[in-house]
């Protein structure tokens, strides 16, 4: 048998959209801004796989450090440990209070 262990698997509901979510992403979620030090939930946006963060991190809220070229640099709080991951904007959502 093959190895199959990509970086997608076990993603057959999670990286799944909606009927009506399909199609053509609005410009806002891809120009969004943030902040340093602004709350982010990382929800994963199926259709760009460029600068898609990893399957785990998928309904995560972190903060934002830094910027990382059309990136943004958040750190999520994994157990005991404190990740940091690169991601597009596409991927990123503001929290709200």
């Amino acid at each position: 048998m093959a190895h199959h262990n990509g970086p997608r698997k076990k993603t057959r509901y999670k990286l799944k959209k909606n009927l009506r979510e399909r199609g053509v992403l609005p410009i806002t979620r891809v120009i969004q801004n943030f902040d340093m030090g602004q709350k982010v939930h990382i929800v994963l946006e199926p259709s760009i796989q460029k600068g898609m963060p990893g399957r785990r991190f998928h309904g995560k809220t972190g903060t934002v450090i830094g910027k990382r070229g059309r990136a943004w640099i958040v750190e999520v709080p994994d157990g005991n440990a404190t990740k940091v991951v690169i991601s597009r904007p596409q991927h990123l959502r503001p929290q709200q209070y």
